[in-house]
């Protein structure tokens, strides 16, 4: 199952990592148990392992249990569909425009002071009540303009609000 698709190849990369893209695309469209995938893919038992139960948590994978009538033991036999990609990608997509709305909201009405040494970013409130002094290393606090920060979140946010319309 090539993956070719640049969006989903790294929405998957993001989601199962480089080992794990490398079994999603050399893995058959049969259903077939862990091991056989290992074996069919050449790929470690543990990354196919984890791999599928990471698809199976995102949807993306299912399995099939089979009872061996002779021993009992229960066989899982696996299969990817990457049939529901394309919500997911959706899904996380909504989530990260939630999320840089609320950075937004927070950047456009927020006053920060940052530590002249990179020590961290402090609300005014807080350098203020640090006597605009960084409370690690004692070196003087300076206004943060955050417009550069705030236009460059806006352009992302309409920039994934235009791919959704």
């Amino acid at each position: 199952m090539m993956v070719s698709d640049v969006a989903v190849r790294g929405y998957l990369k993001n989601l199962v990592g480089d080992d794990g893209l490398e079994m999603i695309e050399r893995a058959s469209i049969n259903e077939l148990t862990d091991e056989k995938i290992a074996e069919e893919t050449g790929s470690n038992l543990n990354t196919v392992r984890r791999t599928l139960y990471i698809l199976y948590e995102n949807r993306l994978a299912n399995y099939r249990r089979e009872r061996d009538k002779d021993s009992g033991w229960l066989t899982y036999l696996w299969k990817v569909d990457l049939s529901d990609i394309s919500r997911n990608m959706d899904e996380e997509a909504q989530k990260l425009i939630r999320k840089l709305d609320t950075r937004l909201d927070f950047e456009g009405q927020s006053v920060c002071y940052t530590c002249e040494n990179g020590c961290g970013r402090f609300l005014f409130e807080t350098a203020s009540d640090y006597d605009f002094v960084c409370p690690v290393c004692h070196a003087g606090l300076d206004y943060q303009d955050s417009s550069v920060l705030v236009d460059a979140v806006r352009r992302k946010l309409e920039e994934l609000r235009r791919a959704f319309e």
